[in-house]
């Protein structure tokens, strides 16, 4: 499981361009099973995405494909975790 800090090092006007695009990206790794959970920061200095991969060069590809990262939107910070408890028994089953 990986965490992808996301800081935006571009004004908010040029993140809200690239917006729609970035949101299209999430939906389509929602669909594909990648991210489990997403959102911006507050105060929105940038966002966070929860990520299941097998790999850190599994979720460097996914990141690459980030309207964010491929106009230099955003810079991204990728932890890595293993998670051990959970507060709902269905979000260990997204995990598996």
């Amino acid at each position: 499981m990986f965490i992808a800090i996301l800081t935006y090092k571009k004004p908010l006007e040029e993140v809200d361009r690239h917006l729609q695009a970035h949101r299209d990206y999430l939906a389509e790794h929602y669909a594909a099973g990648d991210f489990i959970a997403s959102g911006p920061q507050t105060p929105r200095t940038g966002g966070v995405i929860m990520i299941k991969a097998e790999s850190r060069a599994a979720v460097d590809s996914i990141i690459a494909q980030d309207p964010f990262h491929i106009n230099s939107i955003a810079d991204y910070q990728i932890v890595e975790f293993t998670p051990t408890m959970f507060c709902n028994p269905t979000l260990s089953d997204l995990l598996k």
